[in-house]
Formats: structure tokens, sequence, C-alpha cells
């Protein structure tokens, strides 16, 4: 089985998420699969599905005095502001992205807390690698919600970025007696992204280089969302991890 089992020997049941939910209800949805999980009512779950456009701060974002301003910029970009569990700092997404819910039981959900980003990291890294994409793990200098597991893609010559972009945002929450590993990925229509963040990061007076917001069709052109969707399930077909 795969890497990141923990122990457990169940395949993942596989969601696909397409009904167009507010992004609050999304949000609602991953703690509903999260709770069930962790009492036994399922087992492991992956779950897929496709936004619409959502400024999801992190907790610490609330407690920023630009918080009630950053939340305005981002209605104003026409992105629905909601505050996640899981996470670290605000990251913007729509329906140019791929959100994936990772749920695992587990009996020490904190144990290997660490060794799961860096695992994902490095398997999404090598899904999108599959695409064309020369797509590493990493934090690049002024990404939004900054993180040490970060995927990033760096330009080749048929690219239009000009720099390293981020392209999946990883975040984790640990409850007792199960996990949740959530990872964003930016595919397409970077543009919108772009600017809602610069938006939103200034107001909350953090550090962002908006040229790090990117998508996967910067790098590659013409690469989709179902790209994107069907690289990753052949990855999890590939472990022998889906029901």
């Amino acid at each position: 089985m795969a890497e990141w089992n923990d122990g457990s020997t169940a395949a993942l049941a596989l969601i696909t998420d397409r009904d167009g939910s507010d992004p609050a209800a999304q949000l609602a949805r991953a703690a509903e699969l999260l709770d069930e999980v962790k009492r036994g009512l399922r087992g492991p779950t992956l779950r897929l599905y496709r936004p619409r456009p959502t400024m999801a701060f992190g907790q610490r974002d609330t407690r920023l005095p630009g918080f009630e301003d950053a939340r305005a910029a981002a209605l104003s970009r026409g992105f629905a502001p909601v505050v996640r569990k899981a996470g670290g700092r605000a990251a913007a997404y729509h329906e140019g992205t791929l959100i994936v819910d990772h749920i695992e039981p587990a009996r020490e959900a904190m144990v290997g807390h660490r060794h799961r980003f860096e695992v994902f990291g490095e398997l999404y890294a090598g899904a999108l690698r599959t695409l064309g994409l020369d797509a590493r793990v990493g934090e690049i200098a002024g990404e939004y919600c900054p993180g040490e597991y970060s995927v990033h893609g760096v330009p080749g010559e048929r690219s239009t970025a000009a720099a390293p972009v981020k392209l999946v945002g990883t975040a984790q929450r640990v409850v007792a007696g199960a996990w949740l590993f959530s990872s964003v990925f930016v595919v397409s229509d970077a543009g919108p992204v772009r600017g809602v963040l610069t938006d939103v990061y200034r107001a909350l007076a953090l550090p962002f280089d908006p040229t790090t917001a990117g998508a996967a069709d910067d790098l590659v052109p013409g690469l989709t969302v179902d790209d994107v969707e069907a690289a990753l399930l052949a990855m999890y077909r590939e472990r022998g991890a889906l029901a």
C-alpha cells in the first residue's frame, strides 16, 4: 500500500465533487468527512473538487489589523472570503484550480505529521512532472501562504512565466483518530488569483511577490484541470491506493 497509510490497509474511496457548492459549504463538507473517518463511519477517502472563487484565510490572518480590509478586497474581486481550520496564510482559488482532500484514520494522527508533508509534496510534484512540468518541492521567496513543502514549477522553453511559480499549496488538519491533507493545484487562469492575492496581502501587510502566483498552464500551455485530475488519479492507482 501507499507511503502515507500509517498502518491502514484499506483503499481510498473516491469522491469527485462537482456540485458547485458555495465555498463555506465545501469547507464544511471536508470537516464532515474528517469527522466521519474519525468516528469509523467511513474509511479512507479521497475527495477532488473544483471550487468557486474563494479566498481562504488562515486563522492567524483573522487576528491582523487589516483583516476586514482584506476581506473586503476579496469580495470586491469576486472571491468569497472563508476562514479555514487547516493551513497557514491566505490562499486563493477558483474554477481553474483543483482541490484534493486526502483523509485517513490513524490511531496516533500526529505521528508522521511532518513526514506527510514531505511524502505528498514529492508525490504530487511527480504527478505534475508526468504532464511535462518541471515541478519541484520547496518554498520560493515571496510566495503566498508560504510553506517548506509547497510545490513550484520552473519555467522552460514553452513557458510564459519568467520565474518559478507556486503550483500546489498543502495544508493539514489533525484530530484524534484521523487526519486531513488538503492541497490546492492551480492549473489555469492565474490572473484573477494573482490580482486578489496582491490586494489581500497588501491589506494584511504581509510580504508577497505577485510573480510567484502562477498556474500550471503558464509553464505548459494548454494544460487543463482535467489533465491534472487524470494524472493524480493515475498516480494513486499505480500505488494500489484507490478502491
